[in-house]
């Protein structure tokens, strides 16, 4: 039976793992004949008139808009900090989701947050969140937060948020990013927003130590954030302007075939889960090197925050090797489809 489904979270620009948890949903729901409807929670940086795409200006506008449209299954996806008004919002859907709701949780980190130190069934967010019909935690931590929320295990599902896939052949890069990529050897990506959280700053200090080593490194850096004029300073003063490239918001079909161009992704973060880029990379061949979170998937090359010999010491490492990719990746929609399996379940 086709559904209508309601997404609610994060659309991009700019990209991120939860709007693209949302956006590989969205493409296999159509792909099984369903409808899908998203309502956007966070300001995008450039709100394209997507279909069945809604961007609503306020907190009002958006009850309004759970109120008027049909659907079967609302589904809520919150990253970062659980704050009060995430619980707010969490609330409303569970209202007018009318026993068919789902909530991700995608923060690797909400299981250290205070509020989850002190999760019990009495709280306020314990009586809150077992009002969904299904909770989805990304791992094991984050399920056992909401078990001691309360949630019955028979309302936990533990799926990791991401779709590994294998880049487009019909889709081109931007000629300054191939002009950049062919230019420079080994090429380090790095993806995330230019946030105090994913360090982009360190990354470009580094590249003096790198150059040293590898006089023809570059390093692109994927993303966009609030540390954009900071970081265009760090790189026209670095003294290597000519060796980085900060090319802002990237589709992601592009940033695959980027993950496939590069010698090695870059994760270093102060504050970091489970991230999609990592596990996309490692499918691809791709090394990566990250900030040991204690979340990292097995061949990660781990170093410490702020660790730039590290750094330097790792890199030498995953170059000397080369990538060791042993067989042609495939697409995998093993967790999106677990995913609506969830919905039609509830329908």
């Amino acid at each position: 039976m086709p559904l209508h489904i309601l997404q609610l979270g994060p659309y991009p620009p700019p990209e991120g793992g939860v709007s693209r948890n949302m956006l590989a949903i969205r493409d296999a729901a159509l792909r099984h004949g369903h409808t899908c409807t998203i309502i956007a929670t966070a300001k995008s940086s450039r709100q394209d008139r997507a279909e069945n795409v809604h961007h609503p200006g306020s907190a009002i506008a958006l009850l309004r808009l759970l109120a008027s449209l049909k659907y079967d299954v609302a589904h809520l996806h919150v990253g970062g900090d659980i704050s009060a008004r995430v619980m707010a919002l969490a609330l409303a859907v569970s209202t007018f989701g009318r026993g068919r709701c789902v909530l991700t949780v995608h923060s690797g980190a909400f299981p250290q947050s205070e509020a989850a130190k002190a999760a019990k069934p009495s709280s306020i967010r314990g009586l809150i969140f077992r009002r969904f019909s299904r909770i989805i935690a990304v791992n094991e931590p984050i399920a056992n937060v909401f078990r001691r929320y309360g949630v019955a295990d028979e309302k936990l599902r533990v799926i990791l948020p991401y779709a590994l896939a294998i880049p487009d052949p019909e889709v081109r890069l931007d000629a300054n990013l191939v002009e950049f990529a062919e230019q420079h050897s080994p090429l380090l990506l790095s993806v995330g927003g230019l946030e105090k959280d994913y360090e982009p700053l360190f990354q470009i200090a580094a590249m003096k130590a790198i150059l040293n080593e590898y006089s023809n490194a570059g390093l692109l850096l994927v993303g966009d954030g609030s540390m954009r004029r900071d970081v265009d300073t760090a790189v026209a003063e670095s003294g290597c302007s000519d060796n980085i490239l900060v090319a802002g918001n990237v589709a992601h079909e592009q940033v695959l075939h980027l993950m496939d161009r590069a010698d090695v992704l870059l994760r270093t973060t102060l504050f970091d889960g489970d991230a999609i880029s990592v596990r996309e990379a490692l499918h691809l061949g791709t090394p990566v090197i990250a900030t040991d979170n204690r979340m990292r998937p097995e061949g990660v090359e781990l170093i410490k925050v702020g660790d730039e010999s590290g750094l330097v010491t790792k890199l030498s490492r995953v170059v000397s090797n080369g990538k060791q990719r042993t067989a042609s990746p495939n697409s995998d929609n093993e967790n999106i489809d677990a995913v609506l399996k969830i919905y039609e379940d509830l329908a």
